[in-house]
């Protein structure tokens, strides 16, 4: 049986939890277009600095150039937004987070620690000219910035401009789901697939020249869990994925994050003890946990397709909108 729905069917029913989104579109010239964004994720309106999230991550297949999964997976937290752009504009979204934050809390590099800021990528040069390099720090300044706790706008936005899933245009995909009273949202950014691999559909055969691209998925829960518990939730996308028809493929980069808004942990403590509440690992609750993370996956990868318009890049290309009804 499938599980509930969220109020709004995405990432940000996890209270606390908002999205912001850059889109970048302009017809250089015949050859050149700019067609490609930023997406941001924040855990909650605060200073992640200070208030820290817990989370961990899943490298499903490792052909990708995200940036701070290292630590995360070290210390099992999040102190930045989730950043999500084109492969080539890894360096200017991390620069940009970094300005914003550093402006935000002075202490940082100074009298406090270094940060850790996470960016993920998908490959959209199939429409994109990411030669030219067009995203600049300020675009991840003002992702952030715009970032709300409303309805995710969904398809051909932000860092899903110039993506490509299934031989048709994808993007930005999210949905979510409650288990007893707890929620799971996921939001992806899906770059990935032939039309003949599509499970979901009856796809035409035709297909598109296209590398084997990427997909990152984000998950945000209101779930009590610490990080090694979601490091298993982020492992679940890949059922999820495998349900829509991916395989996986040797190019693709399919990364996974987690986090969960509660527990928070502070960036300064008088004590040298910390203390939390958090599930048992054998609790019936985690399965249902589990299911809630497929299933919002798959849905997330379904509607980046069904909410994307036909779009027009580079070399005078075209990416139509699945035929998927509303």
């Amino acid at each position: 049986m499938q599980l509930e729905k969220g109020y709004m069917n995405g990432i940000t029913d996890v209270a606390g939890v908002q999205v912001g989104h850059v889109t970048l579109y302009k017809k250089v010239n015949n050859e050149d277009t700019i067609c490609t964004g930023v997406t941001a994720i924040l855990p909650h309106d605060g200073n992640l600095f200070r208030q820290k999230v817990r989370a961990g991550s899943a490298v499903i297949n490792g052909y990708g150039k995200t940036a701070g999964l290292v630590q995360v997976d070290e210390l099992g937290l999040l102190e930045s937004p989730i950043m999500l752009t084109n492969t080539f504009s890894v360096g200017a979204v991390l620069q940009g987070t970094l300005t914003y934050m550093l402006e935000q809390d002075l202490a940082i590099g100074n009298t406090e620690s270094s940060l850790n800021i996470v960016v993920g990528e998908c490959n959209d040069s199939y429409l994109n000219t990411m030669r030219m390099q067009a995203v600049k720090p300020e675009h991840a300044i003002e992702a952030i910035q715009s970032a709300t706790d409303g309805p995710v706008e969904e398809g051909a936005v932000g860092a899903g401009k110039g993506m490509v899933c299934f031989g048709y245009k994808g993007g930005i995909g999210t949905s979510s789901r409650i288990v007893e009273g707890y929620t799971v949202g996921c939001l992806v950014l899906s770059n990935f697939g032939k039309r003949e691999e599509a499970l979901f559909a009856d796809f035409s055969r035709v297909q598109l020249d296209t590398p084997d691209g990427s997909i990152m998925m984000i998950i945000a829960t209101d779930a009590p869990l610490y990080d090694r518990q979601l490091q298993r939730l982020a492992k679940r996308c890949a059922a999820g994925l495998g349900r829509t028809g991916s395989h996986i493929g040797h190019g693709s980069g399919d990364v996974a994050i987690a986090f969960s808004t509660a527990n928070t942990y502070h960036h300064q403590s008088d004590s040298h003890l910390e203390s939390m509440s958090f599930l048992r690992d054998d609790y019936p609750l985690m399965n249902g946990l589990f299911q809630a993370v497929v299933e919002a996956t798959e849905e997330a990868v379904i509607s980046s397709l069904r909410n994307a318009e036909t779009t027009e890049g580079r070399k005078e290309r075209v990416v139509e909108k699945a035929p998927l009804e509303k």
